[in-house]
């Protein structure tokens, strides 16, 4: 049913309660899981350039862990950094590399900033071809955050 998974990731703790579902989903079915961290053009400076190693550092380590997690579990990973507006650039990525479903986080910008920028989740669910899973956060997770 499901070969190809696929895991957008922001490097935020929410980013990784999904990715959780994805492992386990991809090892009941032996399928691949793809990791992606996308750069959002509208959140980087006019004078930093959109491959700054910062960002690129930031994007490794999203999805490290998230290939951590996987690799605890022998589920093969493929991590892929890219720059752009995020739900348009999962949405190709996912028709790019085949995928048969998406699994995100439905929490990772709040206030103003989601006000402005708009859910990715809510995105995907609109314009994805394939299957979303959202994975809400718990009270924990909120929590965690606040701290």
């Amino acid at each position: 049913m499901f070969d190809q998974i696929l895991v957008p990731t922001d490097g935020s703790g929410y980013a990784l309660r999904a990715a959780e579902y994805a492992v386990d989903i991809a090892a009941a079915y032996g399928a691949t899981l793809h990791v992606l961290y996308v750069v959002d053009v509208r959140t980087t400076h006019a004078d930093m350039p959109l491959d700054d190693s910062e960002s690129q550092t930031r994007g490794q380590k999203a999805v490290q862990a998230v290939a951590d997690v996987a690799a605890d579990r022998d589920v093969p990973v493929e991590t892929e950094i890219r720059v752009g507006l995020p739900h348009q650039t999962i949405v190709r990525y996912s028709d790019e590399r085949d995928v048969d479903l998406v699994v995100m986080g439905t929490h990772g910008t709040s206030g103003l900033e989601r006000y402005l920028i708009g859910s990715v989740a809510e995105r995907m669910i609109r314009l994805s071809d394939v299957p979303v899973m959202c994975v809400p956060p718990t009270d924990e997770d909120d929590a965690a955050d606040e701290g």
